[in-house]
């Protein structure tokens, strides 16, 4: 059984000129859903459409069009609250969050601000073998996204793109329990793993269908214990959100850059202002975007267009009964079933395409040997070639084929990789590769025998060194497997070459 070891987080500490600071982090995570159609419209969710052509007369508040709601969406926000352990609220309401950009037709955004659709829930961290991190969801809920404004097509003018406008995003909210830069980011590949398995999100980043506002503020030690008994977020200093962040690099440098920006505030005896800000990546700075807004800037009031939100518990309940084998109970059924090392079930589980090719090869050979060429071969030549896991030019069928090979002991090691190259290349059955090529690993001990005693025969000084010190007998093991073309069985080589040295 896997044995995750849940500690009260160790900040990460920030020197300041004069005192050491701890990190408080809590996240936003914008996941746009993956449907065809928005949350109130039929329109097109399709990326790198032209612009403005995925635009129903609801997206652009045309006068009197009405929002009906999509209950696609709503299943896929419910299954991912299920998939984070998070209760499904059964009773939600949608508000109108009101403020005025070019890219929101409406004047306001469609959200859910007082009865979201799901409650608290809670991701698993993984840090690093045998320790992980528990990271609270405060709730998840449910909203349109905006238009796209776009500044650089002409020197005079902005454009806008309306085509994002309505797409169903799921906000997820985590509680102020992450501590540093590298867990920030580790949390949020989480999330995209998590969410790439129950198919509610595709995670792509570079496309914007994965965004995250990640929230900062510096203590001094003993403030965060002072939180955590009281749950009064005064302890934890103010806070600032970085918005927009779309890369786990980016993430991490931008809080780091940003809590060493709060920190020289405080230790000149200034005050941090609570605010949103937005990180230089080529300037390695935050700068200020506009003052934190409170709900109540915004002006939150029930939708008038829209009904509460109610949901049956048997319809709950037969979501749930559709979930797939998640990551985490992925990851110790590998352990479990195939032997594998946390490691090894860490990186084949990162994402369900390998997890699946993995399995299908291991269900037809031994699984640990399976492990070790799908992680070190084939992910190997296929980062060489920029390839994903689906675009193989190996079968499971094929790598399976290779690797039973080996157990066998048809073929060695040394002949197996060259197998798989040509496999990789060209394609074709290992079997008849091997037998069409000769291939085939020497297992006559006689054949081996004569090879032995050709390479002592012909190299007495390596012998005397050898019988002095027996660690040296490896070189004539090289020597015959290099005369037989690799072909020689290496265990059978062993065995004979000590016996001939007399060893």
């Amino acid at each position: 059984m896997l044995d995750l070891s849940f500690e009260s987080p160790k900040p990460k500490i920030i020197s300041g000129a004069k005192f050491d600071w701890e990190l408080v982090i809590g996240m936003e995570v914008h996941a746009q859903v993956a449907s065809a159609s928005k949350l109130f419209s039929g329109a097109s969710t399709e990326f790198g459409n032209e612009p403005n052509s995925n635009v129903s007369f609801v997206d652009a508040a045309m006068p009197g069009m009405l929002p009906v709601i999509n209950e696609f969406c709503v299943e896929q926000a419910v299954k991912t609250g299920l998939g984070l352990k998070a209760k499904i609220n059964l009773w939600s309401a949608f508000d109108r969050k009101n403020y005025f950009y070019p890219d929101l037709p409406q004047g306001y955004q469609i959200s859910q601000l007082y009865h979201p659709i799901v409650g608290e829930g809670e991701v698993i961290v993984d840090l690093e073998p045998g320790i992980a991190r528990k990271v609270r969801i405060e709730r998840i809920h449910m909203e349109q996204d905006a238009g796209k404004s776009i500044h650089d097509m002409d020197p005079n003018m902005s454009f806008v793109d309306l085509n994002r406008t309505g797409v169903c995003l799921m906000e997820i909210v985590s509680r102020p329990d992450i501590r540093g830069p590298e867990e920030a980011a580790a949390y949020v590949v989480k999330l995209r793993q998590i969410m790439r398995y129950l198919g509610t999100c595709d995670g792509n980043m570079q496309n914007g269908n994965l965004r995250a506002d990640v929230n900062v503020s510096v203590c001094l030690p003993g403030q965060y214990e002072k939180y955590q008994q009281t749950d009064d977020f005064r302890h934890l200093g103010v806070r600032c959100e970085i918005k927009n962040m779309n890369s786990m690099r980016f993430i991490q440098q931008a809080i780091d850059v940003e809590a060493r920006r709060q920190i020289a505030i405080l230790e000149t005896g200034g005050k941090v202002e609570q605010e949103t800000r937005l990180y230089d990546p080529d300037k390695s700075e935050t700068r200020s975007m506009r003052s934190k807004e409170e709900a109540h800037d915004y002006r939150y009031f029930p939708d008038p267009d829209l009904l509460p939100l109610e949901i049956d518990q048997n319809w709950v309940d037969t979501v749930r009964s559709s979930l797939p084998e998640l990551p985490d109970e992925k990851k110790l059924r590998f352990i479990n079933d195939y032997k594998l090392t946390e490691y090894d079930a860490g990186v084949l589980t990162a994402d369900i395409e390998s997890a699946d090719f993995f399995e299908s090869v291991a269900k037809l050979c031994e699984g640990k040997l399976a492990a070790n060429w799908v992680i070190n071969e084939l992910f190997g030549r296929l980062k060489k070639d920029d390839l994903p896991i689906n675009e193989s030019p190996v079968s499971p069928n094929q790598l399976a084929g290779i690797i039973t090979l080996i157990q066998n002991e048809e073929i060695s090691g040394k002949i197996a990789k060259e197998l798989f190259e040509i496999v990789y290349v060209d394609g074709g059955n290992p079997n008849e590769i091997v037998d069409k090529r000769g291939m085939k690993q020497v297992t006559d001990t006689s054949t081996i025998e004569k090879s032995v005693e050709i390479v002592i025969n012909d190299n007495p000084d390596q012998v005397a060194k050898a019988k002095l010190n027996p660690k040296l007998a490896g070189w004539f093991v090289g020597q015959v497997m290099k005369a037989t073309g690799g072909k020689a069985n290496p265990k059978s080589v062993n065995e004979i070459v000590f016996k001939k040295l007399n060893l």
